[in-house]
Order: structure tokens, then sequence, then C-alpha cells
């Protein structure tokens, strides 16, 4: 949805930065180099090895053309934890970003500091053509469309440094980066809605490509590379405009995706179809009207001024505060009921004066910090349930929109579940 500034790029090159992910520079804060359980700059501060002893061992091990790196295990991913018999539910809350890229606006560096001011973790969907300059935009090559089309644009060689600068660090701190794939199509007429499952793969696959060669693309030499392999971190997306979602789930199942958040649901427990989590955007109440709408902002917008992003400026803080409002008594039915996982969306944009990314972090500052409340990815929720006792999901299912179980939470989820099984989604594993 949204589009980005664009102007020019480059050509070429490999990365320089093959001792350590941390010693390339990159015009960032050194927080934002920083790697955690990744590279470490040993040597790099004049330390000194012993006679004889070999060099240490570089964690960081690039990828391709250096735009991504293996560094290593996570930093700050909890351990997927199975219910005990009679435990309530944690309250889920996952925050998620359509399109992700830093632009003029700063709306991703800003969010990443309300989540970590907020002990949240969220999941940012990348749209591909955000890493790709203007000048090599006809590299890109849509299903059912012209080469070089998209109807939101493509980046220049600072936006792409920039976006790279918040990806880096976003995933240094435990959160997510998903896709939104990439020219964003809605509609009739080659739409996401009419792509195969094949052109979903497509798709997908270039999303992929974009990522994993940025350097090349925007002719960067001397920059950290994302810390992540994406082939690997990759596991979840929403489609554009929730459309073409059962032959994109089929494409996600066959390339090892997890999950997806492209339907629409009540405030209920997900389950699985076509083998992905549905995690689904929900419908919560719209203060002073009767009925419900969309946990997105785009969606409280149109129920507010339309289409138009530019709305009578008179009613903005009134718009925004509804949209906060809608959101909180959405989480206070899950939370005193039956603690269904509540899932929000939002795109980096100031529609109607900015009014929704107030509503978004006054939400985040008033629910993430709640007692028994977990602020999470959409991936750190899959490990969860994944975690979880079958029947112990199945019960979770059986509750309605803001029930609470009649008797306690105790009674209803008594029982004497199986240990979990050692290798649960979630648990720091080494990797190749």
């Amino acid at each position: 949805m949204a589009a980005i500034q664009r102007i020019a790029a480059g050509v070429t090159a490999v990365a320089a930065c093959a001792a350590a992910l941390a010693g390339c520079s990159t015009g960032g804060s050194g927080a934002d180099r920083a790697t955690g359980q990744g590279a470490r700059e040993e040597g790099a501060q004049g330390a000194k090895k012993p006679p004889g002893a070999p060099a240490p061992k570089s964690p960081v091990r690039l990828i391709g053309d250096g735009s991504t790196a293996f560094t290593g295990a996570q930093p700050h991913m909890p351990r997927a934890e199975r219910l005990k018999p009679g435990q309530k539910p944690p309250q889920f809350v996952v925050f998620s970003w359509d399109g992700a890229g830093e632009d003029g606006q700063r709306l991703f560096s800003h969010f990443r500091k309300v989540a970590k001011a907020n002990n949240a973790k969220m999941t940012y969907f990348l749209s591909g053509v955000y890493m790709l300059p203007e000048e090599k935009r006809d590299l890109y090559r849509p299903p059912q469309h012209s080469p070089g089309r998209s109807d939101i644009g493509f980046n220049d060689e600072q936006g792409i440094k920039d976006t790279v600068r918040q990806l880096r660090g976003a995933w240094l701190e435990g959160n997510e980066i998903g896709t939104h794939f990439n020219g964003h199509f809605c509609g009739a007429g080659g739409g996401v809605g009419e792509w195969s499952v094949e052109e979903w793969k497509d798709e997908i696959a270039q999303a992929k490509s974009f990522v994993k060669s940025w350097k090349t693309n925007t002719g960067t030499k001397d920059a950290s590379p994302l810390p992540f392999d994406y082939d690997k971190e990759l596991v979840g997306a929403r489609t554009p405009c929730l459309e073409g979602q059962q032959n994109f789930m089929q494409a996600g199942r066959e390339l090892g995706f997890r999950y997806d958040t492209s339907g629409v649901n009540n405030q209920v427990w997900p389950r699985k179809k076509q083998g992905l989590w549905d995690l689904s955007l929900q419908l919560v109440p719209v203060p002073g009207r009767k009925f419900e709408t969309l946990t997105m902002d785009y969606n409280f917008m149109v129920n507010q001024s339309g289409t138009t992003s530019k709305g009578d400026p008179a009613k903005h803080q009134y718009w925004g505060d509804q949209m906060r409002d809608g959101l909180l008594k959405g989480f206070e039915r899950a939370y005193e009921g039956n603690r269904a996982p509540l899932i929000i969306g939002n795109h980096f944009e100031s529609w109607n004066g900015g009014t929704y990314m107030r509503a978004v972090q006054e939400t985040v500052e008033r629910v993430c910090t709640r007692s028994e409340v977990r602020c999470v990815s959409f991936r750190q929720l899959a490990d969860w349930l994944d975690a979880q006792d079958p029947e112990t999901l199945d019960k979770l299912r059986s509750l309605g929109v803001g029930e609470a179980p009649a008797k306690g939470w105790a009674p209803f989820l008594s029982g004497s579940p199986a240990p979990a099984p050692k290798g649960v989604p979630g648990a720091p594993a080494a990797q190749p």
C-alpha cells in the first residue's frame, strides 16, 4: 500500500566484510551494527591473540554477494513453553506492518523504539521492490504484468540503505522479517487474487532475490549484510489487499512457510488451514458505531474518511481515538474472555495527519506492559502454538468471542498433557 520515494541506483559488488559483520560500515549506529549472538569484533579493538594461536573463526558466513549472511541463532528469541495443566494462557498481541520500508517519515525506526520501550516484538512484512532501485526496475517481472511494473513504485539507493539499516536492527532485536511480496497488485485484471500457485511461487522467489542481492543492485560495497539467511528467515506473509489467500497458502506450504495472515476472522483461537497457521486479521468494535471492522489502520480510515487519506482535519483526533479505543475494546474482550491472540495490522503511513500511527503507539503502550500479556511476532506466536498439546488448543477453540471458561481456567484446561517434545520450534538451535 505504501509508496516510498524513488529515484536512482547503481550496479555490482560483493561485500568486503568477510571477517566480521560488526566491522563493516553502514553509517548506522553502533546498536544497529551489533549482532548479539551473531558476529563479534574480536581483535578489532586491539585485543592480541596468544603467539601461535589460530585466528578466531568468524561466526559470519556471507551468502551470495554478501547482501545477507548467516550470523547464528536470532537473538532475543524466547523458548516456546507448553501450558501446564490448568494454566491460563497468556494474552498474545501481534503488531505487524505491511510494506515495512524506511522513508522520510522515519516510521520504521520510530516504531522500533516504541517496541523496545514497551517490551514488544513485531513482524515487519517487507515489500521486495523496496529493495530494488528505480533504475533496475526491469529486473522485476510480475505475474500477469509487464516487466518493471509496480503499483507501489520502487526505491532509491539511500532509501534501500535506510531500509536495510532498520531491517538489520529489527532482526537483531528479536523481531521478524516477513514478506508483503512485491508490486502490490489488487483487484481485477492481474491482481494477486487471480494468480496461480506457480505465479505465487515466482513472486515469492523474486521477493527473496531482491533482498539477497540488494548490494549488487545498488552497487554497494562497504556495508554490513543483513544478518540472516532470508531463505530460512522467511516463514510467513500477508498478501496485498488480503487477496489470493488460497493459492498463496498452497504455494507457501510447498515452500516451507509456517503461517499466513491474509484472512478475516473473529477473535477466536487460530487453527491450521492448508498446513499453515491461519493467523488472520480480526474484527473489533468501532466505538460509537454499530459494526465491527478489521484490526488495521486502513480499514478504520475507510470507515471514517472513505478512501481518501486526507479527511477533515477537525476529525483527525477523534478518528485516532476511535481506532485506539476499538483496538483496546478488542484487547479487553480477549484478555478478560477467551484469551485469543489479538492480531493487528498497520502501514507506515501518515494518513489523516498521522492519527492512526498515534493510535497504534498508544495501544502498544497500554497493552504490552500489562501482566500476562506478550506482544510477539507472528513467528513467535506460531512457535508457541506448535508447542501446545493439540487437545489444549481444541479446548481453547471451543470458546467463543469474549467467552471465558464458565468454571475458571484451571478446571477448563485440567489434564496431564505429555511433556513438550525436544526441539520445539522457538528454541535456539545450532544451524549449519
